[in-house]
């Protein structure tokens, strides 16, 4: 089976979360077969939601489409390290494999901080690679936090 990305879908849903003022973090749910199913980008502020991580917001849609809390065989691309709330609940939707851009030395909980997938209380570890069209995922949050420095 040739890797087809999905990270180009999921900067687009960061570009729109940057534009509503969202921290610029996008996310794509793709079925096994390579149909993506769910995206979203983050929407804390807009919902009052400090949940509403794209990720979340992306697996929440993507189970409720399925009728399953469980996404076996599903794959998350994603724009930034998933923070351990993020990381809990990819492992809670057993999510095959998980595809980040940019790394989170702050606030990561995949490879930085709790390393949720590592913890022997994590029943479920998907594959992860990381660095995924990272360049590109990077310079939009460096982008987007300059501007709110400015």
């Amino acid at each position: 089976m040739v890797f087809r990305s999905f990270m180009d879908q999921a900067l687009e849903e960061a570009r729109a979360a940057g534009a509503r003022g969202e921290v610029p973090v996008g996310a794509v749910v793709v079925d096994p077969v390579g149909n993506v199913v769910s995206k979203a980008g983050n929407r804390t502020r807009e919902l009052s939601d400090p949940t509403a991580h794209a990720e979340v917001l992306a697996i929440r849609q993507a189970c409720k489409l399925s009728a399953s809390e469980r996404l076996v065989d599903h794959t998350l691309y994603v724009t930034l390290e998933p923070c351990p709330m993020c990381a809990a609940a990819i492992s809670a939707a057993r999510i095959k494999r998980l595809y980040y851009g940019a790394a989170d030395p702050k606030s990561g909980g995949v490879a930085h901080g709790a390393r949720v997938f590592d913890h022997p209380q994590c029943h479920h570890r998907p594959e992860v690679f990381d660095g995924i069209d990272g360049l590109a995922c990077e310079e939009l949050l460096k982008g987007f936090f300059a501007g709110k420095r400015a």
